[in-house]
């Protein structure tokens, strides 16, 4: 299997500070990766990094094969799909949802005096009606609730048919329903055989959706753990990640904690 993303002692620093790595951490094709940890373990930042929206203080990463510094980054994330707070604070309130979802096929923000086809109209609706939002095309994206903002996001980053999906905390924010639904959609998408190598960041084990094959485990900006996901998810692990006893059970294929 060829690499997605290589990373080799990485760090990003701010005001004097390291606040992600060193790290050392590969994502091979036809992975799903879950990174997870506390606030201020580093999570946002590496999806950043991964992203090509941050370079690292020092070390490396490639990204897709390409050497973040040395490639035309415009160009590179057309080939990542994304999802984020901060690219939701910045896509137009007033832009109908099918457009939201069309634009990415430009990597835009707003549509502009591009054309699309007849194929694009259709890719946008069928990622709609695959993420259960296909009666919201009409739908200013301002007007929509946070859990259906999460969904319409999912169907942009999906909508270039990138190499690489990066999620971050799809299911924050839902109710227990909209949760559950939503990592059920993202269950089924994962095994297409098609599907891109996915990383998902949250802070919840529970938020995990069945299917994911390996885990990243940070603490303050630091790897406790990474590999199989049955072997980094463990009371040991998630005890000393959290700093408190926590008891982990799993059950087809999801993960639950509390503490002990």
């Amino acid at each position: 299997m060829s690499a997605i993303l290589e990373i080799e002692n990485l760090s990003v620093r701010r005001g004097g500070k390291t606040i992600l790595g060193p790290l050392n951490w590969q994502v091979l094709e036809g992975q799903r990766w879950v990174v997870l940890g506390p606030n201020g373990a580093g999570k946002t930042t590496l999806l950043q990094v991964c992203s090509s929206l941050i370079h690292p203080t020092s070390g490396s990463i490639k990204i897709l094969g390409e050497q973040l510094g040395k490639v035309d980054v415009f160009e590179l994330r057309t080939r990542i799909g994304l999802t984020s707070s901060a690219l939701v604070e910045q896509l137009p309130a007033d832009e109908l949802v099918i457009d939201v979802v069309l634009t990415a096929a430009y990597a835009m923000l707003g549509r502009w005096q591009e054309k699309y086809d007849l194929w694009d109209e259709s890719r946008a609706m069928a990622l709609l009606t695959a993420l259960g939002v296909r009666e919201l095309g009409d739908r200013n994206f301002g007007s929509l609730s946070e859990g259906e903002k999460k969904r319409v996001q999912i169907a942009r980053a999906l909508m270039a048919d990138p190499e690489l999906l990066l999620l971050d905390e799809p299911a924050s924010s839902l109710d227990l329903g909209g949760r559950e639904d939503l990592l059920k959609r993202i269950e089924v998408f994962a095994k297409d055989p098609l599907a891109p190598a996915t990383v998902i960041v949250t802070h919840h084990i529970e938020e995990i959706p069945a299917g994911t094959t390996h885990a990243l485990l940070l603490k303050e900006g630091s790897e406790v753990a990474k590999g199989d996901i049955n072997t980094v998810i463990t009371d040991l692990n998630l005890s000393n990640a959290y700093g408190l006893p926590i008891s982990v059970q799993s059950e087809g294929g999801r993960f639950f904690a509390r503490a002990r």
